[in-house]
Formats: structure tokens, sequence, C-alpha cells
């Protein structure tokens, strides 16, 4: 069976540098993605963690950044220690952020592909409206 993948957008009222911090400050990160504590260079080749609690459980997921323009665009393969899956490769999705500013209007373009089935690419789309949403309210004040 073929994985699936998803893309998602939300419009932030902010500068595109502005959107670029929120999403790189590790800082930002943490007060609207669940209190993750991402860490990375964001270099192309770095490695890049995702750390911390969910519903009473520890994980540290992980990936590579694997290009990186800064403001403008970042992909990293991503693995998550609560997958199920063995880290290997072939259990790594890849996600990407990119951002388009227009009339100080940034547009937050993800995607994410390697998903195993509709209702796990419902679950993450789910999250990352979640995810960006708090992001968008964050940087909206």
């Amino acid at each position: 069976m073929d994985k699936l993948s998803l893309t998602t957008t939300v419009d932030i009222k902010a500068p595109a540098a502005e959107v670029w911090k929120g999403l790189t400050d590790p800082e930002v990160i943490k007060q609207y993605f669940f209190g993750t504590t991402v860490k990375s260079d964001w270099k192309a080749g770095s490695p890049i963690t995702f750390s911390g609690e969910w519903e009473g459980k520890t994980y540290q997921d992980k990936g590579t950044i694997k290009e990186i323009i800064p403001g403008k665009y970042i992909l990293y393969s991503y693995w998550s220690s609560m997958s199920g899956t063995e880290d290997k490769p072939e259990n790594y999705a890849n996600v990407s952020y990119g951002l388009a500013e227009n009339d100080g209007v940034t547009t937050l373009t993800l995607t994410q592909d390697n998903i195993k089935d509709e209702a796990s690419k419902e679950h993450s789309e789910k999250n990352w409206q979640m995810v960006f949403g708090g992001l968008k309210k964050i940087l909206e004040k």
C-alpha cells in the first residue's frame, strides 16, 4: 500500500521573519508545540530533536535537517518515538515548512509524507492545525 502525504496551510498576520522565528526559536516553540523542547543548530545535515512529555510518557523524537533557506523554507526528516515503529530510515517522514509573505500576511505551508494510513493522516493534520493555530495566536497578539 502506498504511504500518504498531507499539506496544510495557515495564514498568520505577521511578517515572515517573525513566523520564521516562531518556527525555529526553542523558547517560542515550547509555548505552542505541546511544551516540546526542540534542539537544532538549523543547518543542513544537522540533527534536530524534539523532546518532552505527552500523556505522562516522555518522548524523544528526532530527525535531520535536509534543506534550509533561512527565513523561507526548512525540510527535515522526522521519526516519532511514540509511533510504534523501529528507528530506521523507512520509518522517517519528511516534514517541510514554507513561508510566503504578502501584504503583512505570511502563509505557512506544511507538508508531511510517509503517513501509513488515512486515520494517521487525519490525526497528523489535526495536530498540525492545533500547533500552528497556537503559533498564530502568539504572533497575532
